[in-house]
């Protein structure tokens, strides 16, 4: 233990001196630095190790009550154990049961699996460890470079501002707030909600859960939400929108944006965004894509047309984690206005003020384009991954993953056990045992996971359960669909034979 007299012994000869006593994380040492070293180099071996084999792993497994126990139990380590200890708890409690969203056979919830590279460039970030609130620094630059670059291959105008998010629920919380503060017809940051008009935003059956999220917080709720049904194909319905929109501006609400999807989280279908953005043109309303992983399909020419008119959004979100193929977290928010982007958020705190010169010159941009004022350098593993593998692998392994579909939705098709719930417009396949009940469907599905062969997920389509597959892996490959095809049909006939009645 230090005493406080040792703190006014500096320089007398004989007692401890100040650098001495005070503490810090850091290594105190050359010998401690050599170790912390080592100890780096071998969880960046044991780390490639682990993505280099993943295809001979499972692709998920139970934890062990002992290891759910280790971690759910352990007391507060008031005195650490050591980095060693640490790293070895990582390897037998942590590593060996993750989720599988890494694994070449996982298709679930639409989960990218990451990337070597940007993991390296997410290491690099936490060393530097810099505040992007914004600065006068690189990685202000960096982050503002990336959501050029963004803007551009989504097909949005120069001007476009951005920023980058921890997801597409809060890239898309953040295009809606933008756009109910330049269409309430009111100042709504000085007059709150209570002011003028109800308002009204709009989406369909379809949007994802994250909408009714937003409106919660808000402070809109339910009754500020208008859900419009969808057709056969499970696009928006134009007729029921607009018939909509005309009985609530009647009734006395002020209609102010229409959320429209590019990927639709349950079967990858996308609005007519085309006709939607002209519906938005006419009736003054803002127009917001939620793109979360479908946006990502703009970047290829031969897939562009079934996500056309995207690129005429007042705002977009999407996520760079899902299509994008980078490790959590890194979503994206896009809106044509700057100037409309930065009133709904800037405010002004003297501790905050911009200056000509230093780390303060320019302000905090970023910080006035959403609520948060601290955020992480997210912006490096995609500059690096761009930098280095370029926009157009990416494309490539997108237009690979809509034929993988593809090429699984046949081998549904052929098999006389298995049906297809959907079509399959994009990358995601919804399909069943045929003559299985949604019971047994969901146990197929289970049995699937458990045994690690391949992590579909689930979803109910015109009150039917199916298995759904949800292609955004960049390192699936033909024959894991094949090992899917066989396994379900496996599995079904398991299911079916232990359902029948004894003879």
């Amino acid at each position: 233990m230090v005493k406080a007299m040792d703190h006014h012994q500096a320089g007398d000869g004989g007692g401890v001196s100040l650098s001495e006593a005070e503490k810090t994380l850091d290594p105190a040492t050359e010998r401690e630095w050599a170790e912390l070293r080592g100890l780096g180099h071998r969880m960046l071996d044991g780390i490639f190790d682990y993505m280099q084999g993943l295809k001979d792993t499972p692709a998920w497994r139970e934890i062990p009550a002992e290891t759910r126990s280790a971690l759910g139990q352990e007391p507060v380590p008031r005195s650490g154990q050591g980095a060693e200890a640490a790293y070895e708890s990582f390897l037998r409690d942590v590593l060996p049961y993750n989720s599988g969203n890494v694994h070449p056979r996982f298709w679930g919830w639409v989960q990218g699996g990451g990337t070597p590279l940007a993991m390296l460039s997410d290491m690099l970030a936490s060393g530097m460890n810099p505040h992007m609130a914004g600065f006068n620094a690189a990685p202000t630059l960096v982050e503002e470079q990336v959501l050029r670059w963004m803007a551009e291959l989504m097909g949005m105008p120069a001007g476009t501002t951005g920023l980058l998010t921890s997801g597409g629920s809060m890239a898309n919380l953040l295009g809606l707030a933008v756009g109910r503060h330049a269409c309430a017809g009111f100042d709504l940051r000085e007059q709150g909600l209570r002011y003028g008009q109800p308002l009204r935003v709009y989406g369909s059956t379809e949007t994802h859960s994250w909408l009714k999220k937003a409106m919660d917080l808000m402070g809109m709720g339910t009754a500020g939400l208008r859900v419009v049904g969808v057709d056969f194909q499970y696009r928006m319905n134009l007729s029921e929108l607009r018939a909509a929109i005309l009985e609530d501006r009647a009734a006395g609400y002020r209609p102010v944006c229409v959320v429209a999807t590019a990927g639709t989280v349950n079967t990858g279908t996308t609005d007519d965004l085309e006709a939607i953005a002209d519906l938005c043109a006419e009736e003054q309303l803002w127009f917001h894509v939620d793109g979360a992983f479908g946006a990502l399909a703009y970047w290829s020419e031969s897939l562009r047309p079934a996500i056309s008119g995207m690129e005429r959004a007042d705002s977009l979100a999407f996520d760079l984690h899902k299509w994008g193929y980078m490790p959590f977290e890194v979503g994206a928010v896009l809106v044509r206005d700057g100037k409309k982007h930065r009133e709904a958020f800037a405010t002004g705190a003297s501790y905050l003020t911009a200056m000509d010169r230093g780390p303060m010159a320019g302000g905090l941009r970023f910080a006035e384009r959403g609520f948060e004022l601290t955020r992480g350098f997210k912006a490096l593993k995609v500059w690096m991954t761009l930098k280095a593998q370029g926009a157009d692998a990416i494309t490539q392994l997108i237009e690979q993953n809509v034929e993988q579909a593809r090429y699984f939705a046949s081998l549904v098709e052929a098999s006389p056990e298995l049906e297809l719930a959907a079509e399959v417009p994009l990358n995601v396949v919804c399909f069943r045992y045929r003559g299985a009940d949604d019971a047994q469907n969901q146990e197929i599905l289970v049995r699937l996971q458990e045994r690690g062969i391949a992590i579909p997920s689930g979803t109910t389509l015109a009150g039917r359960f199916a298995l759904r597959v949800a292609n955004v892996n960049h390192r699936s490959r033909r024959e894991d669909f094949d090992v899917l095809a066989k396994a379900v049909v496996k599995i079904g006939r398991e299911v079916m034979q232990e359902a029948a009645p004894d003879r």
